[in-house]
């Protein structure tokens, strides 16, 4: 997986994800809202922002939200609703996720929200979102999880990746405590919540071909994958149900982590 494989993949679907109800309305955006006491005086990094939910959900309550992303078609999906929504502390900026172009301790809260499972290291990324925290900041990561076993694993994420080949891989609640504690972050939490999926609307934004459709619907209808994913007709069609964790961290207050820019 490449940064500019999600660049294309992303860029054609910019416009979708901007109007897909599980990345604008979804029940983990409300919940991360609702589980970070911000501060009117705090500075936001959304990280891959995607059409920028996160970011516009707490724009209203803090003094700036830095929205970046690697994909100019995100970034002007981004701008636009913050337009309409008449929100001005918005910037949205160009950022890879593993070498952030900001300077230390610059922002209160770190969030990236249905992403990591894009990056190429995942490590990286929180080392770097650990790096431009200040002391005592917040990081906050949602993302869809692989279950701890690791050939069940291999197989939800084949499928994922199916769908969207610039996906990654989900890695699993333990995997991600892991990663948060070695890039410094102490204090850390967690839970879980499910997720319905529409499966059509889902292909859709992929802009899947008729025969990976057709082997999509294969996998999901089979065992393990049936019983990990619970495909079923809705009123939204065949949907089924992925996990998604949310995990919150903090940076210690008294800051101890090795300082990289300036």
């Amino acid at each position: 997986m490449t940064s500019s494989l999600v660049q294309q993949k992303f860029g054609e679907a910019a416009a979708d994800y901007a109007a897909s109800p599980v990345h604008a309305t979804g029940p983990s955006l409300a919940r991360l809202v609702d589980l970070i006491e911000t501060k009117p005086t705090w500075r936001v990094l959304d990280i891959a922002t995607g059409a920028g939910h996160t970011a516009l959900a707490f724009s209203p309550k803090v003094a700036k939200v830095t929205a970046s992303d690697i994909t100019p078609e995100m970034l002007q999906e981004t701008r636009r609703l913050a337009k309409e929504r008449k929100l001005g502390n918005v910037v949205a900026m160009r950022a890879p996720t593993d070498d952030l172009p900001f300077p230390d301790t610059s922002y209160n809260l770190v969030t990236c929200r249905l992403a990591a499972h894009h990056f190429p290291d995942p490590a990286a990324f929180a080392q770097e979102a650990a790096r431009v925290l200040i002391p005592g900041g917040t990081f906050a990561l949602v993302d869809n999880i692989s279950p701890e076993d690791e050939s069940l694993a291999a197989r939800y994420n084949a499928f994922e990746k199916l769908c969207d080949p610039s996906h990654g891989r989900c890695l699993g609640l333990d995997e991600w405590r892991g990663i948060v504690a070695d890039a410094g972050l102490t204090g850390t939490t967690s839970e879980i919540m499910d997720q319905d999926i529409a499966f059509d609307p889902w292909v859709t934004r992929m802009r899947c071909a008729s025969s990976t459709i057709a082997r999509l619907k294969e996998m999901l209808h089979a065992e393990p994958l049936c019983a990990l994913l619970r495909p079923r007709s809705t009123g939204d069609g065949l949907t089924f149900t992925l996990r998604e964790a949310i995990v919150l961290a903090k940076k210690p207050a008294s800051d101890k982590l090795t300082m990289r820019r300036t």
